[in-house]
């Protein structure tokens, strides 16, 4: 019999009481702050209706290790233990205090467990918002204090467990990715045998697209930098244009299977992805620089040396001192690229796909392992909070 059926069985039997949380908290709505003296600088975060701080102050209303409830927005209802001093604006509701035989935690993972039904006591046509007398008759068990503790001390191991895993998880990924980034640097940095020759010489053809005139609700792939994922397309992030724009206005950028396409303006230049052949047809705009290589051009190897930091460090070069980052066309077909033989460019893509798999692998696989802890946690969560109602005669 584990420590919890043991505490049950000896102090609750045959059920626990039940009350409103209204009646065994105190809550509390946060006060007004102008947004305008918020600033990323400030020492206390300032916690509103979002799921983070909206920003930070020099000051703060309430102390660490308190309950929050989102009250207003897209996020009213979600609940967080805020861990450092914090200002709680209006859009904020706090858990103050507690009635004496009441562990503060058990009421936080109950008021976790309620999240969903919170929501749904959003109102609002504009922006949504949850009203106190909501949350205050919010009905929970109230077993007693040993049996309290005892179900907090299993689930905030849950909490410590899930949030180490993703540090370990996160520390692996950081550490493969430097590793990625040190072999890529070795491999492509060896000039024993490097030649180089310009990016231009390499290709059919580096040109551009257009802005169209007019976008629809389908057709033609038109794809935009924000369509990126890695050096993937995500078809669930393309836009459309019309046959007949993409074969006369746009005919110049019209794509073609194992195009790269290369961001060349705005805050995400260098970014780079392949065209592959489900994506087409497809077309694309001015920000993006289509490279078209020669047949006998490893396009795995020159994948690697456009990810690079020969690549980067030409950007920096070229875009140094500029307003607006802008790399142009002659830029692009000037960037000399480190050239050795065929055989050691097979070598050098084959190493390096290694590396970059091993660190996807992982990428994808963190949020998978934290949903995993997480559903575990909810699952021992909800069935630590059920309990039989003990009947009180005469209890109002």
């Amino acid at each position: 019999m584990s420590k919890i059926e043991e505490l049950i069985k000896r102090l609750c039997p045959n059920g626990v009481e039940y009350e409103f949380i209204g009646d065994i908290v105190t809550i509390e709505k946060g006060k007004q702050l102008n947004k305008t003296l918020l600033s990323d600088s400030g020492k206390y975060p300032v916690i509103n209706g979002g799921i983070t701080p909206s920003g930070y102050w020099g000051e703060y209303n309430y102390n660490e290790g308190l309950i929050t409830i989102s009250q207003g927005g897209a996020s009213a209802g979600f609940v967080n233990f805020i861990e450092t001093k914090f200002w709680a604006g209006a859009h904020c509701y706090v858990v103050s205090k507690v009635n004496e035989g009441i562990n503060y935690r058990y009421i936080y993972h109950f008021l976790k467990s309620k999240e969903v039904e919170l929501q749904n006591f959003q109102v609002g046509a504009g922006i949504p918002s949850i009203g106190l007398e909501n949350i205050k008759k919010l009905y929970t068990a109230v077993p007693p204090i040993e049996v309290q503790n005892e179900i907090v001390r299993i689930l905030d191991n849950f909490t410590e467990l899930e949030a180490e895993l993703e540090a370990e998880l996160e520390a692996e990924l950081e550490a493969r990715k430097k590793q990625y980034e040190y072999y890529s640097e070795e491999l492509l940095s060896d000039s024993s045998e490097n030649k180089y020759v310009s990016l231009g010489s390499l290709t059919k053809v580096i040109t551009k697209g257009t802005t169209p005139s007019k976008f629809q609700s389908d057709g033609v792939n038109f794809i935009k930098t924000e369509a990126f994922d890695g050096t993937t397309i995500n078809k669930s992030k393309l836009t459309y244009i019309s046959e007949e724009i993409h074969n006369t206005k746009l005919k110049r950028s019209i794509l073609v299977e194992n195009d790269i396409l290369f961001t060349i303006a705005g805050a995400t230049i260098g970014k780079m992805a392949i065209v592959t052949k489900d994506i087409l047809p497809a077309n694309t705009n001015q920000a993006l620089a289509i490279i078209r290589l020669n047949e006998n051009v490893n396009i795995k190897y020159i994948k690697y040396i456009l990810q690079s930091s020969y690549m980067k460090k030409y950007i920096k070069k070229c875009v140094k001192g500029s307003a607006q980052p802008n790399l142009n066309l002659q830029q692009l077909n000037e960037f000399l690229v480190p050239y050795p033989s065929k055989e050691k460019q097979i070598k050098i893509a084959n190493m390096l796909e290694k590396f970059e798999k091993i660190s996807s692998d992982i990428s994808e696989g963190l949020p998978a392992e934290i949903e995993a802890r997480r559903k575990q946690y909810e699952y021992y969560r909800d069935k630590l909070l059920s309990f039989k109602e003990l009947k009180v005669e005469n209890k109002e």
